[in-house]
């Protein structure tokens, strides 16, 4: 192969993995929308599973108070009706089993007191949190509602986006020899991305791994394509052309499998 021949095919090749590159993407994109709305929406499960805990045990404190409410009411009452009748009593036997009596319901309404006490207190700090948690589930929610909303449109766009990248790989692999395009094809489907990759100072972007002088001597002569040894890629040498790229890291293991 002479080099007019071989910068031709490494020139078409390299415009074939910039629509890979680009497809590539796309295909990203359209994986990772869904799932980020799908961490919003667990997110949005948790803090709504979280808010009705909280209500939940707002609900039973106010029935507890509720209750406390009844009973110190109700014990007032009594105490009243037993104050009125303790004016009356006149012999003393009656008199101290009824101070008793009256003192141990006041021993009893005060331990309720106290209770409506603690319970307030913490009903006031569980108000306190659910402020907080409303202030994040609101905000979620809009959140939710609004990715929600654009997620169809941005995968309809991306959609639409990856048939006319499929149109415009086709055109590009047409040009390309069919054995060239053939080997390209095999590496791409075992490496995924990318396939071809520029050599800069003996060094393979793709792998990030020297060349052995001798293959890099041969890729300077630019006669045939050649694959880097390490990750086997098909490499070019970066002073052939004007577009010295930066290559994406590979992201599958760089071992070809027959």
């Amino acid at each position: 192969m002479n080099t007019a021949v071989y910068l031709d095919q490494i020139r078409q090749l390299v415009e074939l993995q910039k629509v890979d590159d680009a497809i590539f993407a796309v295909r990203q994109e359209l994986e990772r929308a869904p799932r980020e709305l799908e961490d919003l929406q667990q997110r949005y499960d948790a803090s709504c599973a979280q808010r009705n805990r909280v209500v939940e045990k707002l609900t039973h404190l106010q029935e507890q108070q509720k209750r406390l409410d009844f009973e110190i009411d109700n014990d007032a009452a009594r105490i009243k009706k037993s104050k009125n009748k303790f004016m009356q009593v006149s012999e003393s036997r009656e008199y101290h089993a009824m101070v008793r009596e009256m003192d141990n319901m006041e021993k009893v309404n005060r331990s309720r007191e106290e209770e409506k006490m603690a319970l307030m207190e913490e009903m006031q700090l569980q108000n306190e949190r659910l402020a907080e948690i409303d202030t994040t589930h609101t905000a979620l929610e809009a959140e939710l509602q609004v990715r929600r909303d654009s997620l169809e449109e941005k995968l309809a766009l991306s959609r639409s986006r990856l048939e006319e990248l499929e149109h415009k790989r086709e055109e590009a692999s047409n040009a390309i020899p069919h054995p060239v395009f053939v080997r390209y094809e095999f590496i791409r489907k075992r490496l995924e991305h990318p396939v071809i990759v520029a050599v800069k100072d003996g060094i393979c972007s793709g792998c990030h791994i020297a060349i052995p002088p001798q293959a890099f001597i041969e890729l300077q002569r630019g006669q045939q394509i050649l694959s880097c040894p390490n990750c086997q890629r098909l490499i070019f040498w970066n002073e052939h052309f004007d577009f010295p790229e930066e290559q994406p890291a590979p992201q599958k293991p760089a071992t070809l499998v027959d």
